[in-house]
């Protein structure tokens, strides 16, 4: 087989055996692409002829491209996934990627919103204009949404009017790998939807019916579309800062972590796999430590 079959074949494996989204696997497609793109211009054949030299010159080009350390953790491991899966069928040998360890450069901390800022956010006057508080209704909706239970951005791009429960306080999303998460719903998320449910049928149109968030010609809000109203509502209220979907989300985590301390909660809410997804927010709640340090430590108080 090609190099383009046998990625094709994987990529077959991963979506019916293995259950991974699309966005997963047009990632893998991506990353293995590229791969094949440097085997061409290294006059690499065969699968079997993927040296670790070869390996390390291929980091250095990444690196050439000012790809960060994260993107090239990110391509070595479909790699070492693709190759796991190939020497199933044929014989790879010991692929180079196995047990290959790249240098860490620190652990990037995710960007937070601090309670103000959400305050900022989410509590400014609607606007007066008929048509953009239309759709304030709306994008009020799903930003209350984001920051309530913690959704990623296609989980939310995804929902219909059927994963709203509003009586019960609960949402059902479909996650990373086709994960069903039933999560709770806040009172200020839920008065915002019920109050786009009330704008909703105007937005309606034949066959989409099931989304519940549409955009002004009917169809069901993209992910795209969905970004750009956070940028225009950021923009709209004066906030000093970019405003995207992964935020709201990291500011759901580091939030509800520095009130409750219950990491596996949190792993829980979010979704994440593996604990060590989770405990990066653990490094976030510097403010609450040093409030306890100032409250409870004899040398930190002040003197009267």
């Amino acid at each position: 087989m090609s190099f383009a079959e046998d990625i094709a074949a994987f990529l077959s494996y991963l979506s019916s055996q293995r259950l991974a989204s699309p966005h997963t696997t047009k990632a893998y497609a991506r990353d293995l692409n590229a791969l094949v793109e440097f085997f061409a211009n290294h006059g690499v054949s065969n699968w079997r002829d993927f040296t670790r030299p070869l390996l390390e010159a291929w980091i250095g080009e990444c690196r050439d491209r000012d790809l960060s350390t994260r993107s090239i953790a990110r391509q070595l491991s479909a790699v070492r996934r693709f190759y796991d899966h190939l020497s199933r069928t044929q014989e790879v040998g010991e692929h180079p990627t196995r047990g290959y360890q790249m240098k860490q450069r620190g652990v990037a901390l995710p960007q937070v919103l601090d309670v103000d800022h959400i305050q900022q956010l989410l509590d400014a006057p609607p606007p007066s204009e008929e048509k953009a508080l239309i759709l304030w209704h709306r994008d009020k909706a799903m930003l209350e949404l984001f920051y309530s239970s913690g959704l990623r951005l296609a989980e939310l791009s995804q929902l219909k009017l059927s994963d709203i429960d509003l009586s019960a306080g609960l949402v059902t999303v479909v996650g990373k790998g086709r994960k069903v998460r039933v999560l709770p719903v806040g009172k200020m998320a839920r008065e915002a939807i019920l109050t786009w449910l009330g704008t909703r049928p105007k937005f309606v149109r034949v066959g989409t019916e099931s989304w519940l968030f549409l955009s002004q010609r009917g169809d069901r809000l993209t992910e795209r579309s969905i970004q750009a109203r956070l940028v225009h509502q950021a923009k709209r209220v004066g906030l000093d800062r970019r405003l995207y979907p992964h935020l709201l989300r990291h500011s759901f985590a580091s939030h509800l972590l520095e009130s409750s301390h219950d990491l596996r909660a949190v792993q829980e809410l979010l979704g994440h796999s593996d604990i060590r997804a989770t405990q990066i927010y653990t490094h976030l709640d510097f403010q609450h430590l040093a409030a306890v340090y100032d409250q409870a430590h004899p040398r930190a108080k002040t003197k009267p």
